[in-house]
């Protein structure tokens, strides 16, 4: 029984591959014609001039702000000796 249900599922998808598939064809929508500007025409009369602003008041000045917290001192450090290796003579 499951051998028949196998074969039958294969069958059947091996029988919707094989239909034949419509081609869909994407045309192209038709070109808009775009208007060519003509000559300019005269010149328009010229407008009134703009007001003056007015300049706005100074705002007032600022609190300083905080200084933060102070660190703690430092310990103070003990010597420390650095000692160079001799420089090694360049190889050949």
């Amino acid at each position: 029984m499951n051998h028949s249900m196998l074969v039958s599922a294969l069958l059947l998808s091996l029988g919707l591959a094989a239909c034949d598939r419509p081609t869909i064809v994407n045309v192209p929508p038709a070109p808009v014609a775009t208007p060519v500007p003509g000559p300019a025409g005269p010149p328009g009369a010229t407008g009134m001039p703009g007001e003056q602003g007015t300049q706005g008041t100074q705002g007032a000045q600022g609190t300083q702000g905080y200084d933060g917290n102070k660190g703690d001192t430092g310990r103070t450090g003990g010597t420390t000796v650095i000692v160079m290796p001799p420089a090694s003579s360049p190889s050949n």
